[in-house]
């Protein structure tokens, strides 16, 4: 582990809030992260980015020089499912297109608790058949993160279920797969996740489940059939709170028959990816996605 990531881990556990310490209210929290946006880090010259609007979802598309034209990743942002767009994200997308070299096509689905389940699953199934209707759905691969990543591998779960194509491969980062909150890590790593707090879980789940079954496939692909899915790679720090959310994931594809490759990364947090930029452990990770993507797609 680098002295950087050292350095982090320590920075992120003095910023990690108390079980005990009331849920911020969500707008709050919406409105201190725009506050974020204009010093997030911009794409390097030379990397075009399109918004446009895809029938009332917006969509950010970003392609770096090396991308290839008939190849695209479409990225699942994570935030619990109540926060998250395409500006606090940019300093990873064009990173992930560049390792791939693809294009990337971000979307905003709709956030809880305004818009519950299943408005998020049903805005990414939207996405992925407008992109599928434009490029072979073979050369597109779903990434997501946290909540993306088990958005992603539920997408992926409701295309199959519907006889749709299925994209050629799909990448979950530190994925949200069971919504029940029924891993032992959450209890066996509370002391060691530097980041996450197993007591906030709950409160997220309901916001976005309002009232739903949290063992539904499409909320947690951790409780659907995981057969004849697209190839999967997991990565997870081993000291999350949700390293058990990946394990138990990976364990069902492979029972199912399913590839899945899953790399349980010693020391490391809750979407470390995020931080590439001054951690190398997130280059060197961002590095592996790009060589899976690049096998596949």
């Amino acid at each position: 582990m680098s002295l950087r990531a050292e350095l982090l881990r320590l920075s992120l556990r003095a910023l990690k809030p108390p079980p005990e310490r009331p849920e911020q209210p969500i707008p709050k929290t919406r409105r201190r992260l725009r506050l974020l946006e204009p010093v997030v880090p911009r794409p390097p010259a030379g990397t075009r980015t399109k918004v446009f609007d895809l029938d009332g979802i917006t969509a950010v598309e970003i392609e770096v020089r090396q991308a290839r034209s008939d190849r695209c990743i479409l990225y699942f942002h994570g935030g619990a499912y109540v926060i998250g767009n395409a500006p606090l994200f940019r300093d990873f997308t064009w990173r992930v297109g560049a390792a791939a070299r693809a294009r990337v096509l971000f979307f905003n689905y709709r956030l809880a608790p305004e818009h519950p389940f299943p408005a998020a699953i049903e805005d990414a199934s939207k996405v992925y058949r407008w992109l599928a209707e434009r490029m072979d759905p073979a050369r597109i691969g779903f990434v997501g993160d946290s909540a993306g990543g088990g958005l992603a591998l539920a997408t992926a779960h409701k295309l199959r279920d519907e006889g749709s194509s299925l994209p050629g491969a799909v990448v979950a980062l530190s994925p949200w797969t069971d919504l029940a909150l029924t891993g032992p890590s959450l209890v066996s790593n509370a002391e060691a996740d530097p980041m996450l707090t197993a007591a906030r879980l709950p409160g997220f789940a309901n916001h976005y489940l309002a009232g739903a079954d949290p063992r539904h496939p499409y909320a947690s692909p951790l409780y659907g059939n995981a057969s004849g899915l697209p190839p999967v790679l997991i990565h997870v720090g081993r000291d999350e709170i949700l390293r058990d959310d990946s394990v138990r994931m990976a364990e069902k594809l492979r029972e199912a028959g399913s590839q899945v490759e899953i790399e349980v990364w010693d020391r490391m947090w809750h979407t470390w990816h995020l931080y590439a930029r001054i951690l190398p452990e997130g280059r060197v990770a961002i590095a592996r996605i790009g060589e899976f993507l690049e096998s596949r797609l």
